[in-house]
């Protein structure tokens, strides 16, 4: 029976990490029942993983197309494997198909977690060796565990912890369980087990796609298979919706209350499309610089894409709470119980990429997966910071507290979208607006643009408040430095006066920061310019003076690009301020960086280390 994923996809490493996945040559019955063994015990919850064989590893990727097997070589592998199950102990038997790819045949083996853990392999299939040994899998190895050691602890402590999305649940009969939800994933997965999935009993179906477990006459679905497949989860599950709430103030009681209900696929779509009608908007600056407008978005829907899935995904149904998401005027907050799973705490969670070593739902993750709804491996978090940073937005926030008893995910809106909404009454688009400055703090939202995006009448306006001693302060204090030295260097008596004069109000604006913020009176404190500060600075030094004209482009990290075709000079400008000159570039790899739809990943493949380069500003 076929598998419920599409190969194609798994073979190129789109639906299942490559981690989850090796690739053989040829038949290894050692290599296999340690393999097999090893995503048995799932040490990492990730919900076991595939051994395609017939298939060269290149580069740790699938060498296509594949070398194949015979037809005859199929037949008795597939009699082996079923050896090799009794050979674990305790048994275990892994799902296994034979695709026909490019006209050669391979065999697809998926080994899920087995609820039976810890399971033990054969170290040597040698007759004359009888030892058993437990196999983990550590990145793509397959490794050995040793006696004694955390890894076997480990094992030890899981036998009797199946993730509850795994479990059975005893309320519910496969009645429960709805085909044509079923048959829709199936489709939209472009698996070949859609085609079967009206001819073979459901029982058998549901027993394929893991969704429901017991003997014949006792079998029922998971709890997994209630939340993906039945239209009213909440029924099981108290804590299975998610709740939102529109603030129309910030006093709290005039509010707009909706409640999604339905499969967590459903309530992840039906969340995701509300935000793309009624929340996200796009936004347009005029530049009195340029020609064409700044666009930018109040919140990139990626970021509320990952923070959204990321919520449904990893929240307890154990619990009766639902997923709360509430959207102020500045920001988005989405709630979800417990928090992560350990190690991971505060601490790590100020990190832009946390590492996960274990999963609350892994076969939740993986039906999301083959949706493409999530990436998992701990890419979430990072795209959320990476998109909010593409947007021009401020940082997002992460939190929870000493015991993980929740996780909160704050999205900030773009700075410069209260300025523009406030002067537009009827939120008309593609109006100049006029921000004027009259304080410090009123030049952060245009820190958040591109260096060339700015316009002259900005930039100089920005110049006009900046004062000499800022400007000194902040150049001086790239390097951390002491208030002794600080005011040596711009000439000043150290007094309580002057320190609130002049450091207080770029610490509060951000533009400095404390080495050591939790002991603001330490005899070791000292000051450096942020990042904010240091985009300042660019925007308010004198432009270069290569004379070469940059022409903003459409890009995630790249702001201008010119280029000296005599002098054969590359000069790119980069959206944290700073430009670099490229020497003895082609008026070819101008033309073809120009021409590229993804500017920054040519930039990287081609320019980066292709060419020498000197750092202008």
């Amino acid at each position: 029976m076929a598998l419920p994923i599409n190969i194609d996809e798994l073979l190129h490493g789109n639906t299942v990490e490559w981690d989850r996945i090796e690739l053989k040559k040829g038949w290894n019955p050692e290599d296999v029942i340690h393999s097999l063994c090893a995503y048995a015990n799932d040490i990492n919850n990730w919900d076991g993983g595939y051994v395609i064989i017939g298939v060269e590893e290149e580069n740790g990727k699938a060498k296509l197309p594949p070398i194949g097997l015979q037809v005859q070589e199929l037949d008795a592998i597939q009699k082996k494997l079923i050896e090799l199950a009794y050979k674990l102990s305790p048994v275990y038997v892994p799902v296994f198909q034979p695709y026909l790819m490019n006209e050669r045949y391979i065999l697809v083996v998926f080994a899920p977690a087995g609820d039976n853990r810890p399971y033990k392999a054969p170290i040597s299939l040698s007759e004359k060796r009888t030892e058993r040994a437990m196999y983990i899998k550590r990145g793509s190895k397959t490794v050995k565990v040793k006696d004694g050691s955390d890894d076997e602890r480990r094992l030890i402590e899981l036998t009797a912890r199946i993730p509850f999305d795994d479990r059975i649940n005893q309320t519910a009969t496969l009645d429960n369980l709805n085909l044509r939800l079923i048959q829709n994933y199936l489709k939209e997965v472009m698996s070949s087990l859609y085609e079967e999935s009206t001819k073979i009993p459901f029982a058998e179906l549901c027993r394929h796609l893991m969704i429901a477990k017991g003997s014949d006459e006792l079998l029922r679905p998971t709890n997994a298979g209630l939340l993906l497949f039945n239209e009213h989860p909440e029924k099981y599950f108290s804590g299975a919706t998610v709740d939102l709430l529109i603030h129309k103030n910030e006093v709290g009681k005039d509010y707009i209350e909706k409640i999604f209900t339905g499969s967590i696929i459903q309530q992840i779509r039906d969340v995701l499309q509300y935000f793309k009608s009624t929340i996200v908007e796009e936004l347009v600056v005029k530049s009195a610089k340029q020609a064409e407008s700044i666009r930018f978005f109040n919140y990139p829907f990626q970021a509320i894409e990952e923070a959204v899935v990321n919520a449904v995904y990893h929240k307890s149904y154990e619990r009766e709470n639902p997923v709360e998401i509430q959207i102020h005027k500045d920001k988005i907050e989405i709630l979800s119980f417990p928090g992560p799973m350990p190690p991971i705490n505060q601490a790590m969670l100020k990190k832009q990429r946390v590492v996960a070593r274990d999963y609350r739902n892994r076969k939740i993750g993986g039906f999301l997966k083959e949706l493409k709804l999530t990436e998992g491996r701990g890419t979430g978090l990072p795209i959320i910071h990476k998109s909010l940073e593409e947007n021009g937005s401020p940082p997002p926030i992460f939190e929870t507290d000493e015991n993980n008893a929740y996780f909160l995910c704050v999205l900030p809106v773009h700075p410069l979208t209260n300025s523009i909404l406030g002067s537009q009454d009827d939120l008309r688009r593609d109006e100049d607006i006029s921000l004027k400055i009259k304080a410090l703090k009123d030049i952060n939202p245009y820190l958040s643009l591109s260096v060339s995006e700015l316009g002259d009448k900005d930039r100089e306006a920005i110049r006009d408040r900046i004062k000499d001693t800022i400007k000194k302060v902040l150049n001086y204090c790239t390097e951390p430095k002491s208030n002794d030295e600080i005011f040596e260097k711009i000439e000043l008596y150290k007094n309580t006066k002057n320190h609130n004069h002049h450091i207080k109000p770029l610490l509060e604006i951000g533009w400095l920061k404390q080495t050591i913020p939790n002991k603001p009176r330490s005899k070791n404190q000292k000051y450096y310019t942020t990042d904010l500060g240091e985009k300042l600075l660019a925007i308010i030094s004198t432009d270069s003076n290569s004379g070469i004209k940059r022409i903003p482009v459409a890009s995630s990290n790249i702001a201008s690009v010119g280029y000296d075709a005599v002098k054969m000079i590359l000069e790119i400008e980069f959206h944290h301020g700073a430009v670099y000159q490229y020497v003895d570039v082609p008026q070819k790899v101008y033309e073809e960086l120009m021409n590229s739809a993804a500017k920054g990943s040519y930039f990287m493949n081609e320019i980066k280390k292709k060419y020498n380069y000197t750092k202008t500003k």
